[in-house]
């Protein structure tokens, strides 16, 4: 974990070291103090040597000047050491998922993921700050104090040892027990973050459920889940505060007791038992800054071991040492490819696929919820990798090619649109961030989109709202796929991106892909038979397998699944087309009605 993290301290190595550097000169500074302080009251003021009480007091004055100087330089090297190492861990974080496969990514919840990027990286900020400046300044404040203290007074200073033993297994005790509590805390954050994001992004079919009340109450479940952890943590954090008031209490009375005693008989002067009652204080307070800071560690372990599960989370899809950097065409082959998102070959979720498609070629895929549409097209891109066989572009193995130069060649609009707030250009620009007017006007009009884009007061310019949410769903698909094509690709997919669109746009989309970009190979996954009923062939998935493959007619004669479901819904259209023309001939007869009464008022 140490060895994960020490890396991201990266170009502020030289300000974390200075930071503790500055912090010793600045506790050695201060432990000379009250030494001074025991001349001026022993050699000055007990002897009446004003002159001596003056020049040791400018001393001092220098040396807390110094003491100053080093104090404010060392919380300013600590605050750029620790804030830009919690630069580095966000960044190191954030580009590490970016390299996430999509296996990778459904370890982790999108809301542990925040929390991981936000809450438990201040906390190991604000830890490595206390390490540099409180676990350096306590243990060397702890270290000269006792020494100090041991000069003026050995058989004294014993008590000190006591004290310090007795803390030591406080502090061991705490750390044990809190530790857990914490870890509990940090996964109750993630709970309570997935409940507001949820709640925040599905807020329209919240309100539109009326179902206000339930979230609240969701809300109010996990925060109390949360709030009973972290009472849990503080109750051991603040036991810890009486402990040590009475060991510090202990030792002033234990040394008064017997200070007093040795001034008594002479062998102690009152300038000593004044100096050794500082350097107590300055012992008992160190122990207490360690105390504090081994809670603080203790906090800080949980969050860290969170940030170092998702850094040394490998990816399971890597290139070769020596990746093929061309795709040449859009031939696409499945050859025997069965796949398990688990990895486990008894649980497949497709079985032994066999499918070919030549570059160029229109391919539509139907089959019902569950059957495995979406799988099969994302082993294209490389979303996730073959559990056997093999997935070819152009002849090769998917695995073979350079994963960025592979997806740069497969453009692929997924069932859940996404638009990002920005203006239209702005996440067109996305499939092709050179792209000129000229090309994004292009797209739109082979997608459909143009139409509603001009009727748009900014056009191309029109801000997009975070997740497309001031568009309606045909236009958000439309400006996806309008997206997907400005990447010029190989191969195009369309995963269910037509089903919030009307059929007349849905045929008029089709229609340009096959004039105008008739090399791209196109698949297409549809509910609607009309959508890929003009394929070049279509496949038919059941529960992970190849049902049958064909063209419209050709499965018509020879698949079930497709014949029942063509039937259905060739029915369902039926039904609609007499209900239209049912409700014109009512609206017909009541124009006639009314016609008549006109006539007939007319007439009178």
């Amino acid at each position: 974990m140490l060895n994960t993290l020490k890396a991201y301290v990266g170009e502020y190595k030289k300000t974390a070291i200075a930071a503790p550097i500055f912090i010793i000169f600045e506790v050695i500074l201060e432990m000379i103090i009250p030494l001074l302080m025991s001349e001026i009251i022993d050699n000055g003021l007990g002897t009446g040597n004003i002159n001596y009480v003056v020049k040791i007091g400018i001393i001092m004055l220098l040396v807390s000047f110094a003491s100053l100087f080093c104090g404010a330089m060392a919380a300013r090297q600590a605050a750029i050491a620790s804030a830009g190492f919690a630069k580095n861990v966000r960044a190191g974080m954030y580009n590490h998922i970016q390299e996430f496969s999509f296996s990778n990514i459904d370890h982790f919840s999108t809301a542990g993921l925040v929390t991981r990027l936000t809450t438990d990286v201040t906390n190991v900020q604000m830890a490595f700050q206390m390490i540099m400046r409180m676990f350096t300044r306590a243990p060397i404040t702890l270290i000269t104090a006792m020494f100090m203290a041991f000069m003026i007074n050995s058989e004294l200073s014993a008590v000190f040892l006591v004290a310090l033993v007795f803390l030591g297994f406080v502090i061991a005790f705490l750390m044990t027990r809190v530790g857990p509590y914490f870890r509990a805390m940090f996964d109750q954050y993630d709970a309570l973050n997935a409940s507001v994001q949820e709640n925040l992004t599905g807020i329209r079919v919240v309100k539109a459920y009326v179902r206000e009340d339930y979230e609240t109450k969701k809300f109010k479940k996990a925060s109390e889940a949360l709030c009973r952890f972290a009472i849990r943590a503080e109750k051991l954090m603040v036991s810890m505060m009486p402990t040590m008031q009475f060991t510090v209490y202990a030792c002033i009375i234990a040394i008064s007791w017997l200070g007093a005693q040795m001034i008594v008989v002479g062998d102690m002067k009152t300038g000593q038992m004044m100096s050794l009652f500082t350097y107590t204080m300055n012992i008992l307070i160190s122990l207490m800054m360690i105390a504090m800071v081994a809670v603080m560690l203790s906090m800080a372990k949980s969050s860290a071991e969170r940030i170092c599960e998702v850094l040394n989370e490998t990816s399971n899809l890597t290139d070769k040492d020596e990746p093929v950097m061309n795709v040449e065409n859009g031939d696409i082959s499945f050859e025997d490819v069965c796949f398990s998102y688990h990895g486990d070959p008894e649980n497949l979720h497709l079985s032994h696929i066999d499918l070919n498609i030549r570059s160029g070629e229109t391919v539509g895929i139907l089959g019902g919820t569950g059957s495995a549409k979406s799988t099969l097209v994302q082993l294209i891109p490389r979303l996730y990798d073959v559990t056997s066989g093999s997935v070819k572009i152009a002849g090769i193995d998917v695995r073979d090619y350079d994963i960025e130069t592979l997806r740069n060649e497969v453009s692929m609009v997924l069932q859940k649109n996404v638009l990002f707030s920005g203006t239209i250009k702005e996440n067109l620009r996305w499939g092709d961030k050179n792209a000129t007017d000229e090309d994004i006007v292009r797209v739109c009009r082979l997608a459909c989109a143009d139409e509603f884009i001009e009727r748009f007061p900014d056009k191309y310019d029109t801000w997009i709202e975070q997740g497309g949410s001031n568009v309606s769903g045909g236009q958000k698909q439309r400006l996806c796929i309008a997206r997907a094509l400005l990447k010029k690709p190989k191969i195009l997919i369309l995963d269910d991106s037509t089903s919030a669109v009307d059929t007349h746009t849905d045929a008029m989309i089709r229609k340009a892909f096959r004039e105008e970009i008739p090399d791209t190979t196109k698949i297409i996954i549809a509910q609607r038979v009309s959508s890929v009923q003009d394929s070049d062939k279509i496949v038919v998935l059941n529960d992970g397998k190849i049902d049958g493959i064909g063209t419209h007619e050709e499965l018509l004669k020879t698949n079930a699944i497709y014949r029942e479901v063509y039937e259905s819904q060739q029915k369902h259209s039926s039904d609609d087309t007499e209900s239209e023309n049912t409700s014109e001939s009512l609206e017909e007869t009541e124009t006639s009605v009314e016609s008549v009464k006109g006539g007939e008022t007319d007439e009178r």
